[in-house]
Formats: structure tokens, sequence, C-alpha cells
């Protein structure tokens, strides 16, 4: 079923060091807003919201703004 695969490898994308103190909690809400269709979630320490990879895709391009879940290179 590939469109589960490609699911799984959208909830992985992040600019996010993997030791950054709220990781994890950051990578689940990134997940459930996936699952639950929803372009954003709330990060959970500035309050700032943030595109899921899923939506960034959808959107075609790189606007080159260092968006956290990037699904493109970083533009040069």
């Amino acid at each position: 079923m590939p469109d589960l695969k490609i699911k799984e490898n959208l909830y992985k994308i992040s600019r996010l060091n993997k030791n950054y103190p709220r990781y994890d909690e950051i990578i689940k809400l990134h997940k459930d807003a996936i699952d639950e269709k929803n372009d954003i979630y709330i990060d959970p320490e500035t309050g700032f919201a943030v595109l899921t990879a899923e939506f960034l895709l959808k959107r075609g391009y790189c606007c080159g703004s260092g968006c956290r879940h990037c699904p493109y290179d970083e533009k040069a």
C-alpha cells in the first residue's frame, strides 16, 4: 500500500536535531496533524503555527523559509 509508506516517510521529515529537548513531542504533534488531515500544528514551546510536511509537499515547491518539515532540499 504505497500511500501508507509515503505517510510514514512524511512523519519523519524534520529539520530538528534528534537531541532537541522536545523532539519526540514535536514529532508526535506533526504525525497527529497529518493523521487528522490538519495542515498545521501549534509548536508547544513558541505557540507558532507549524506547517506539516504533507501540506508543504502538496504546495509543490520550497519557499526558502527553512520550514521545519520541508520535504524539499534547502535552497542554496
